[in-house]
């Protein structure tokens, strides 16, 4: 699982002077920041009023993603930085408020597959109409809306407009948060799946990304199942991706562009290059073992070879090194076109291969040494 701390952006949404809202969302950031810490859970708490939202005014459909004006791209940025929301939401005449549904209307790639929770109030029927009316709209647009509700009924619930401290609504609260944060762990793989920077992988359904450092714990787990087949083929457990610290691998994924085979938030195989001097340096070629035979090391391999070709100016070639009784993987390199070469260390062997040219595709930029 990456490192990376989801962000939760609580939108509170009425707008009318006097209004309720900021105080049920004052209320609702208040009891679940500490569980929010406790979670690992950045909390943003903002008023739709502040978005300096009109109505609707972009030419082009929100599905495009494409957006004119200064207070779309803001808004935008804004959702596509949150991995979840929760909306507090009065209800109006049966419904939410229009300054909601335009909100909603300006965006449409940046909210999906996000997990969405309401925090509602009202009169006699505490709001829950507006939700139902919401949850019409953010399905369309693909957010996944909780199951875990809040509910509050003015006469019951609130007291010179401050809500009431209440054990059942701070725990009614908590669990919103709770499965917000569980879902959106869960969907992340269907947000990444589409993100900028990601291209189809070999596996249907399976997408390639650069890897980072967030990536860290699962990259350190992918590489150690699977470097013990080479330590026990060389009879040695001196292998260096088998004992890596993980500040270690933290630090190489910021310094080597390693690219990263996902499959349903799974990391299945990886690669990393880099130049050094004039040679392009591939190792960590690595596939899960209930993924092997069927490609993916060879798939991973040319996709490093393509990145160094992109960058390459003549004269180069590729360098790898494995184990030197690691048949299995000097057959790979040897089908592959990589020779034998001098050097390296005791008990491994080099192999290389030349590097032509390609024509410069810089969509796929390589990590060079300082």
């Amino acid at each position: 699982m990456s490192t990376k701390r989801p962000l939760i952006l609580v939108l509170v949404c009425s707008t009318r002077p006097g209004a309720l809202g900021p105080a049920v969302g004052r209320w609702l950031t208040e009891t679940i920041t500490p569980r929010a810490r406790e979670l690992g859970v950045d909390l943003t708490s903002l008023s739709v009023g502040d978005l300096g939202l009109p109505f609707l005014d972009e030419e082009e459909h929100p599905s495009t993603g494409i957006h004119a004006h200064p207070h779309t791209r803001r808004w935008s940025a804004t959702v596509e930085a949150a991995d979840g929301f929760v909306i507090v939401t009065p209800e109006y005449n049966y419904g939410m408020p229009a300054t909601l549904k335009n909100a909603l209307d300006y965006l449409g790639p940046e909210w999906a597959w996000k997990p969405v929770g309401f925090v509602s109030y009202g009169h006699t029927s505490a709001g829950t109409r507006a939700v139902q009316h919401a949850k019409q709209v953010v399905t369309t647009l693909r957010l996944v809306p909780l199951g875990a509700t809040v509910a509050l009924r003015i006469a019951d619930t609130v007291r010179d407009g401050q809500v009431r401290p209440d054990p059942a609504l701070t725990g009614a609260a908590v669990g919103v948060l709770d499965e917000l944060v569980r879902l959106a762990q869960a969907l992340r793989p269907m947000r990444e799946r589409t993100a900028a920077g990601t291209t189809p992988g070999p596996l249907p359904g399976s997408y390639v990304r650069r890897l980072v450092p967030d990536d860290a714990p699962e990259v350190s787990v992918l590489q150690r199942c699977c470097w013990v087949d080479e330590a026990l083929a060389n009879d040695t457990l001196a292998v260096p991706a088998l004992h890596e610290p993980l500040g270690e691998v933290v630090a190489w994924l910021a310094d080597w562009h390693a690219t990263g085979l996902f499959l349903d938030g799974r990391l299945l195989a990886m690669v990393r290059a880099r130049r050094i001097g004039d040679d392009w340096h591939i190792g960590r070629l690595a596939v899960a073992p209930d993924q092997r035979r069927l490609g993916l090391g060879r798939w991973m391999l040319r996709a490093a070879e393509s990145a160094a070709e992109s960058a390459a100016e003549g004269g180069e070639r590729a360098v790898l090194t494995t184990g030197a009784a690691s048949h299995r993987n000097i057959a790979l390199y040897e089908s592959e076109g990589y020779h034998p070469m001098p050097g390296g260390d005791a008990g491994t062997i080099r192999l290389a291969k030349p590097i032509l040219p390609g024509p410069g595709a810089e969509a796929r930029p390589m990590a060079t040494t300082p």
